[in-house]
């Protein structure tokens, strides 16, 4: 996983429903650091990574399936 990573943001405790922002660290204590826009401003919050749900806005690449001759 490379970061910093533009990402989506869903947290029940702060209503976050999809809110943009950039994941720029994953803490081995727990928790999520992540710059989210309010406003004009950016602030730097760390997130539980218990309550928090984090989904990449680039997805995955796809790749052509592999047809085995038979």
């Amino acid at each position: 996983m490379d970061l910093p990573a533009e990402v989506q943001l869903h947290n029940p405790i702060l209503g976050l429903k999809g809110n943009a922002a950039t994941l720029v660290a994953v803490s081995p204590h727990g928790y999520y650091e992540v710059k989210l826009s309010f406003g004009q401003n950016v602030h730097r919050m760390l997130l539980p990574v218990a309550d928090t749900v984090i989904v990449f806005r680039d997805p995955e690449p796809q790749f052509a399936g592999v047809e085995i001759e038979r």
